[in-house]
């Protein structure tokens, strides 16, 4: 074995099944930190600063996704393209892939902090944030922010880690910031009480250190993907393929944070204690989302390194396999939130009315988890065979369009927040009916390298 495939996990050779899932635990392990990462700072604020500190954090979820949800989706089609000329072997395509990506991402990091802080308190506005908790919101999103370039240098170097296979660096560097990010959010908070802004800070203090790290194993690679600071630039062919592969998937994100957007609007509307039970359950139902999101990336990985080399049964095969994967554990997480909903919301504030929030929510959406696993996971395989424009329009009439339209309308004639967590598992069943029709009917395998 040379020292290439010693590094990296090459999907296009070996039982499918052990390639997927020896890929899939460290994405799973590493999503795990990177929730408990994310959910440090609602856990310690929650409980060392109460329920309006917490109400200012937990509202974060949609505002960031929105801001960062783009840039991450151009991080996913780079990740697309590299791992097709990975798969292929034609490893100076691959060089310049990944080094037009960097490029990409240092641009896009000092946009998103300018832009991040310029706009958080009228985004905030927008969003109905009440006044008691507005000052506290803004302070947070705008530290966190500062950190914008750290963050999507670090998306954009776990992308090109996976790409190539290698799910399990990426994992260790999240345990270190997760370590040092739960260590700083006690220091801060817990001990110095420095307020919610320090919260933010130690996150961005910890993602740099992720983005530090990745960097230096990126330059210690084998050659075939290895970064080296002067060969970083925009190489404008590989470009316009990173966007044409990336594009699709970041305007959905940003589309269907948009909706999400309107989706907290409403539950601000309902006051800071369902701000802060709807946040809590949304640190929880992070956890809920990992076996969704780890093999819907290692769909991405698998299929676009197969179909670049040409080995089409053995991608219809992992898809397969994938999907059933992905349902399957998905619903077992579901039902274990749904039953131990009432202690897990408690853990971040113990006041009964937030507990009420939080419960309500997690016991009307969790039984439904299946739907959206299947969802991301197909929407997964059809960016890695370069179709990305489907799941993006899937879900923008889905989870964007249906789902603004259904709570505008219902939430004015029946004013009960429950109406607004049903939008939720309505509209991931409609985008499940679309995506298994497309799946089972339309040739997604083929016109790979169009």
């Amino acid at each position: 074995m040379n020292k290439t495939a010693q590094q990296t996990t090459l999907m296009t050779e070996g039982s499918i099944w052990k390639k997927i899932i020896a890929f899939a635990i460290p994405l799973f392990l590493g999503n795990l930190f990177q929730q408990l990462y994310n959910t440090a700072d609602s856990l310690i604020v929650g409980n060392f600063l109460g329920s309006e500190a917490l109400a200012a954090v937990s509202s974060s979820g949609s505002l960031i996704f929105l801001m960062v949800g783009f840039f991450n989706g151009i991080a996913i089609g780079a990740g697309v393209v590299i791992g097709r000329y990975y798969g292929a072997r034609e490893i100076e395509k691959v060089q310049k892939a990944i080094h037009t990506t960097i490029a990409f991402g240092l641009a896009a990091g000092v946009l998103l902090t300018l832009i991040g802080v310029c706009l958080t308190p009228q985004l905030l506005i927008w969003m109905g944030t009440p006044s008691d908790v507005l000052p506290n919101s803004i302070t947070y999103f705008r530290i966190y922010f500062c950190g914008s370039l750290a963050f999507v240098l670090y998306n954009i170097f776990v992308g090109i880690l996976q790409s190539v296979g290698d799910s399990r660096h990426p994992l260790v560097y999240l345990i270190v910031s997760s370590v040092v990010n739960i260590l700083l959010d006690l220091l801060f908070v817990g001990v110095f009480r420095f307020g919610v802004g320090s919260a933010a800070l130690a996150t961005i203090i910890s993602q740099f250190v992720s983005a530090i790290l990745c960097i230096i194993r990126l330059s210690r690679s084998p050659e075939d993907y290895r970064v080296h600071i002067r060969k970083i630039r925009f190489d404008l062919f590989f470009l316009k393929q990173i966007i044409q592969n990336g594009l699709p998937s970041g305007f959905q994100n940003s589309i269907i944070s948009i909706a999400n957007v309107v989706v907290q609007a409403n539950i601000n509307s309902f006051g800071k204690m369902a701000m802060a039970g709807c946040g809590a359950y949304s640190k929880i139902e992070g956890f809920g989302f990992l076996p969704i999101t780890c093999f819907a990336m290692s769909m991405t990985t698998f299929i676009s390194q197969n179909l670049g080399a040409k080995k089409y049964d053995r991608a219809k095969k992992g898809a397969r396999f994938g999907i059933l994967c992905s349902i399957t554990m998905a619903e077992l997480v579901g039902v274990l939130i749904y039953a131990f909903a009432p202690v897990l919301i408690a853990a971040f504030n113990n006041d009964p009315e937030v507990i009420a929030y939080g419960t309500t929510q997690a016991r009307t959406v969790t039984l439904f988890y299946f739907l959206l696993a299947f969802s991301h996971c197909v929407a997964g395989i059809l960016r890695g065979a370069g179709k990305a424009t489907i799941p993006m329009l899937v879900m923008m009439c889905c989870w964007c369009i249906i789902r603004i339209t259904y709570i505008s309308i219902v939430v004015r004639i029946i004013p009960v927040i429950n109406v607004i967590f049903w939008a939720y598992p309505l509209t991931w069943t409609l985008s499940s009916i679309i995506f298994l029709i497309y799946f089972v009917k339309a040739d997604w395998i083929h016109g790979f390298d169009d």
